[in-house]
């Protein structure tokens, strides 16, 4: 194989295929037609002399080959972002580009962080995912963004964390539901309660199930739903009961759509964290948001109680 007859258009569309697992999507995603992304591919795979994908199916797979090369185009990958990063700081933070990925609970109170950051910082490129705790631990592997906010980062993985907000969960449950307006009710007690839960990995999910599971009690899980507001949607509609991040409940609470219930043991108390690889050298955009979420991050929230109305 002679690496100059590899050309830097075609590894970023073979890495496109690779993360997307489909020529197709690929090609929507780059804006290409699909010939035009295949005939790339298979040049690609003849300067490398070994087939880079096989069909499996209706599916296909990375070759040994292929996930060499892939390897490789994330290495090149990373070193030209880091190239832009380094010109960028050499005219300092005003210029450059931010690629942020959250998770879906912290989109109540990080979106609004970063308005105020991007008006403090115009001159910044951002872009920003937001996803479920599943999606950000797979980006996060392939390193496909600058900053994570995670509620419970991956143990798994080698990264540094950062707390630098609360994030308390609260059980939640309809008007007129009979455990309204109950003081000290038992963790024992919601086990008779059908339960509006997250999709499986939620980092909610896995706190709430950690938290009953301690107490003897196994939930009853009427539903699984993937976003916040559709279970507070489902718990509004007399479904069933849930426990949410305080921060995604405040309107529903004070507008009386929701109720908050006094279970002993809550709120449960979390930490967003600021997450990002191990070892990653982060760019002078990442560094100045990471302070400014620490320095504009929510100190508190109405009171979490429920009250006697």
């Amino acid at each position: 194989m002679n690496p100059r007859h590899l050309t830097l258009h075609q590894m970023r569309i073979f890495l496109a295929v690779a993360r997307h697992g489909s020529f197709a999507r690929a090609a929507e995603a780059l804006h290409l037609a699909p010939p035009t992304l295949s005939l790339q591919v298979k040049q690609l795979a003849e300067a490398v002399g070994q087939p880079l994908f096989e069909q499996i199916g209706k599916r296909i797979y990375l070759t040994a080959a292929g996930h060499t090369l892939a390897d490789a185009c994330r290495d090149i990958e990373e070193r030209l972002e880091r190239l832009v990063e380094d010109v960028a700081a050499l005219q300092g933070v005003e210029r450059g580009r931010l690629r942020l990925a959250i998770l879906t609970t912290a989109e109540y109170v990080v979106p609004k962080l970063l308005g105020g950051f991007c008006a403090a910082h115009p001159g910044i490129e951002v872009a920003m995912l937001v996803g479920n705790r599943e999606t950000l631990v797979q980006r996060l592997a392939q390193n496909q963004d600058d900053l994570y906010v995670l509620g419970q980062p991956p143990e798994h993985m080698e990264v540094v964390c950062e707390d630098f907000a609360d994030n308390p969960l609260v059980p939640i449950a309809p008007p007129g539901h009979p455990l309204a307006g109950q003081r000290a009710i038992t963790p024992q007690r919601l086990a008779e309660e059908p339960f509006i839960q997250r999709e499986a990995g939620s980092g909610t999910r896995l706190t709430t199930e950690r938290f009953f599971a301690a107490h003897g009690v196994r939930l009853r899980t009427r539903l699984e739903v993937g976003s916040n507001e559709a279970v507070k949607q489902t718990v509004a509609g007399g479904l069933g009961v849930a426990v949410l991040s305080a921060h995604t409940v405040v309107a529903e609470l004070a507008l009386g759509d929701l109720v908050a219930l006094d279970v002993a043991g809550f709120p449960l108390l979390r930490r967003w964290q600021i997450v990002y690889p191990r070892g990653k050298r982060l760019s002078a955009a990442a560094l100045a948001f990471k302070d400014w979420l620490w320095d504009h991050r929510p100190t508190s929230l109405a009171s979490l109680q429920p009250t006697d109305e």
